[in-house]
C-alpha cells in the first residue's frame, strides 16, 4: 500500500510511525527538530490512519510491508526506525522480518509482547458518535465525553475529525476495521527465534506500565544489543508529555 507521508529536513533518512488513532502530523514539531540536526524525517500514516487509504487488511505483517514499500519507494539506504505504542509493534515487526534494512530502532513505550484488548471507554465513546446526524464539533466532544474523562485524550481523537466534500463529518481512522479488529493492536510478531542485533533503544515513560521491568528479559531475548530508558513525569505519551526529554534522549542515542 502506497502511504501518506510528509518530509523535512535532508542527511540521514529517519522514519516515524505514529500510534493507534494518531496520524503524522502529531509528529510535526519533533519531525522538524530532527530534521534541524540532520536527519531527513518521513513522517508516515499507517494503513487506516489519516491520509493513507483504508483497508479491511490490517495487521503489523501488512503495516510492515507497508513500510517496505515507502522505503523501496524512497530509494532509502539503512534508514532509522522510530514508533510509539501501536508504530512501535510496527518497527519491531520490521526489524524481525527486514533485518538487514534499517541501521537502527527506536520503540516508545511498548514491548514485544502480548497485550489484553486496551482503550474500551476510547473505543464505546467513538463507536458512540453518530456521524451522519452531527451538526458540529462540541457535539461530537458531547458525546465522546459521556465515556472518556481525560480531556487530551478527546483533543487527541477529536484531531481525527474533520467534514467531507458533501459537509459530513468524518474521521480520519477507519474505525469500523479498528474496533472490529481491535485485539490486533494488541498481538505481538511471530518472534520464535527471532533477532534483530542492530543497536536499539526502547523509551518508556515513569507513569506508564506499557513496559515493566520484567520486560526486559523478552526485550533483549529479541533484541540483544537493546537498551531500556525511563522519561521521568511521562505516561503512554512520552513524546507529547515530555518532548525535550523524549528529543533528548533519541539524540544521545543516535549519536
Amino acid at each position: 500500500m502506497k502511504l501518506f507521508f510528509r518530509t523535512y529536513g535532508e542527511g540521514t533518512p529517519l522514519i516515524i510511525l505514529h500510534g493507534l488513532f494518531g496520524q503524522s502530523d502529531n509528529w510535526n514539531t519533533l519531525g522538524k527538530k530532527f530534521a534541524e540536526n540532520r536527519f531527513k524525517t518521513y513522517l508516515v500514516d499507517q494503513r487506516n490512519h489519516g491520509l493513507s487509504p483504508h483497508s479491511t487488511d490490517w495487521n503489523y505483517a501488512a503495516m510492515s510491508d507497508d513500510l517496505l514499500e515507502l522505503i523501496n519507494d524512497e530509494k532509502l539506504h539503512n534508514p532509522i526506525l522510530l514508533g510509539h505504542s501501536m508504530g512501535g509493534k510496527t518497527v519491531m515487526q520490521f526489524a524481525m522480518t527486514y533485518a538487514a534494512i534499517p541501521s537502527k530502532i527506536i520503540v516508545a513505550d511498548i514491548a514485544p509482547k502480548k497485550y489484553p484488548v486496551q482503550h474500551d471507554g476510547v473505543m464505546d465513546g467513538l463507536l458512540a458518535v453518530n456521524l451522519s446526524t452531527v451538526q458540529s464539533r462540541k457535539e461530537v466532544e458531547e458525546t465522546l465525553s459521556k465515556h472518556i474523562s481525560d480531556f487530551g485524550t478527546k483533543q487527541f481523537l477529536l484531531k481525527n475529525l474533520y467534514r467531507t466534500d458533501d459537509n459530513k463529518f468524518a474521521w480520519r481512522f477507519n474505525l469500523a476495521v479498528i474496533a472490529e479488529n481491535r485485539n490486533i493492536v494488541g498481538e505481538t510478531f511471530d518472534a520464535e527465534n527471532k533477532k534483530f542485533e542492530k543497536p536499539t533503544l526502547f523509551i518508556r515513560g515513569e507513569k506508564s506500565n506499557y513496559i515493566t521491568d520484567n520486560d526486559a528479559e523478552i526485550i533483549h531475548l529479541h533484541f540483544p544489543d537493546a537498551e531500556i530508558i525511563t522519561i521521568q513525569n511521562a505516561a503512554h505519551w512520552i513524546h507529547a508529555e515530555q518532548p525535550q526529554a523524549f528529543f533528548d534522549a533519541i539524540m544521545r542515542f543516535l549519536k
